[in-house]
């Protein structure tokens, strides 16, 4: 059909949009790789005599060249009696090399919330150019990081990028879920997580010792988003706004078709307006929906509990531990190089998340992702065999490596782009928003919790950790099987009626009296 077609105007557009899920990946990965020498950088700033660290701060302010070898990235020569100082200063620093990798997420949780409202005060086009403020105003702060206080300017720099990842995690799956047909609507969602593992990858490459992952460039590096924001704010001036914004929000039904026109390269768009049309009907019927109400009102807590449990099985998969483990199990198989090993587990995790693109339409959403969640609870048990049997047999090593890339290709067929829409094709218009705002906080807040208790989950289990990751699998596995519906082509008042059968209730629609009814009371515990 005319209206499904792909048209240059909807690809350039989808491009655009997900420069930001980009920027997220490369968020993610392009602190890790210079972190020995960021935590020099520390190490030597805070822990040098006062008389060489006023040398450095002059040297920093009133010369472009590099900082001299005898001072960077060296440690100072300890003076007597500085011991328990030493210590003390270590203790500084590894702190603060924890603050630069966690004030991300926590920027992230807080700005998760205001997504959905940013993008209806503004319109979808506008928030993402606002965002971009963030965006900039970041990465200048830490690509200027070595005129200053390192250390503060990193953490300040990594918190404002995570308040922009934060805000685009729900504007991008909401923006792509509105202008795309109904018939592509699933492959052209899973591009929000395909360009954040690209991103992933590109800062893995870029921060290679001889690219940027350097003592001289470093900096560079983690600047470099600057250029995006400017370069997506240019793009996003010739990108249309929502249809369904333009029509539901600002009752513009002119406008909402010249969008529709130009989206789907065709004069006729009375099918999408008919949609359109539909969904605000139903937007009037039910009315704005509150955090609470989406917790409290039976006809939506099946489907945002179904919501979070995606989310969670996503961040509670293990998938961060595997790329922890990595690098220490390509070592151990005798690879003299286990960052490009590392590098090519980034590359898998970008060729299946397009593939996943291809097969979602297909297979179905909720097939996916338990192809995915089956195959990496199997990976799983090989993983933590392989480490429990390494220094019995030194094969085992392979045995973990194959685990490593099988788990990360059945990742990213399922349980990593798939629960960003999904969770938008769960609702209508009136409990989207906030059901989008949920949904991404709690990503951010099990991605912020992974973070801090993996380190105390490996010390407790050792080589048996990834035992306890199959387990939690298992259990989101048999989750998604018995509660969450496919959502592939069907129309959300076909999707809540699917959730009405799971939980034991009548499929069969409601009179709109009653949804009426419901969605307007305080609560429902029924």
């Amino acid at each position: 059909m005319a209206g499904d077609k792909v048209t240059g105007t909807l690809v350039f557009t989808i491009f655009t949009t997900v420069l930001a899920s980009f920027q997220f990946g490369y968020d993610i990965g392009v602190i890790n790789a210079p972190q020995q020498i960021i935590v020099s950088h520390y190490r030597y700033v805070l822990g040098a005599p006062l008389e060489d660290r006023k040398a450095i701060d002059s040297y920093a302010n009133n010369s472009t060249d590099e900082m001299p070898e005898d001072l960077y990235p060296g440690t100072p020569t300890p003076t007597p009696g500085t011991e328990e100082e030493n210590v003390a200063s270590a203790g500084l620093i590894t702190m603060l090399w924890s603050l630069s990798v966690s004030s991300f997420a926590v920027g992230g949780m807080i700005a998760s919330f205001f997504g959905g409202w940013l993008g209806d005060k503004l319109g979808r086009i506008k928030a993402m150019m606002a965002a971009n403020i963030l965006s900039l105003l970041g990465a200048l702060l830490m690509g200027f990081s070595k005129l200053g206080p390192t250390h503060i300017l990193i953490i300040s720099g990594r918190s404002i990028s995570g308040l922009y990842c934060g805000l685009i995690s729900g504007l991008v799956p909401m923006y792509i879920g509105e202008i795309a047909p109904t018939t592509l609507r699933g492959a052209l969602g899973a591009l929000h997580q395909l360009a954040i593992v690209t991103g992933i990858l590109v800062s893995q490459v870029v921060g290679l010792e001889f690219v940027l992952g350097n003592a001289d460039l470093w900096h560079i590096m983690l600047g470099l988003p600057a250029a995006r924001a400017l370069l997506q704010s240019l793009l996003l001036l010739f990108c249309p706004e929502s249809p369904q914004y333009l029509y539901i929000t600002l009752e513009e039904e002119a406008k909402a078709k010249q969008s529709l026109k130009r989206l789907r390269g065709c004069t006729d768009v009375t099918k999408d307006m008919t949609e359109i049309k539909k969904e605000k009907e139903e937007t009037l019927r039910e009315q704005k929906v509150s955090i609470i109400q989406l917790f409290t009102n039976s006809s939506y807590r099946q489907p945002i509990l179904a919501a979070l449990m995606l989310h969670m099985a996503q961040q509670f998969s293990g998938i961060n531990g595997i790329f922890y483990y990595s690098t220490s199990i390509f070592q151990s198989a005798g690879i003299s190089q286990p960052v490009y090993a590392t590098i090519g587990v980034g590359a898998v995790n970008t060729v299946f998340t397009a593939l996943s693109v291809f097969l979602v339409e297909k297979a179905g959403r909720r097939s996916l992702f338990l192809i995915g969640m089956s195959g990496m609870f199997f990976c799983a048990i090989f993983m933590s065999v392989g480490l429990v049997l390494l220094d019995k047999f030194t094969w085992m090593s392979y045995v973990s490596m194959v685990a490593i890339f099988l788990f990360v290709s059945f990742f990213e067929i399922g349980p990593g782009p798939i629960p960003w829409f999904m969770v938008a094709e769960f609702f209508s218009q009136g409990p989207r928003s906030a059901a989008l705002a949920v949904a991404a906080f709690s990503n951010w807040a099990c991605n912020f919790l992974v973070a801090v208790c993996f380190q105390y989950i490996v010390d407790l289990c050792g080589p048996y950790v990834f035992f306890f990751f199959a387990g939690v699998v298992l259990a989101f596995t048999l989750f998604t099987f018995f509660k969450v519906p496919e959502t592939k082509g069907k129309s959300f008042e076909e999707i809540a009626a699917e959730f009405r059968k799971k939980r034991g209730g009548d499929p069969s629609p409601r009179p709109k009296a009653a949804v009426e009814m419901e969605s307007l009371g305080p609560t429902d515990n029924a």
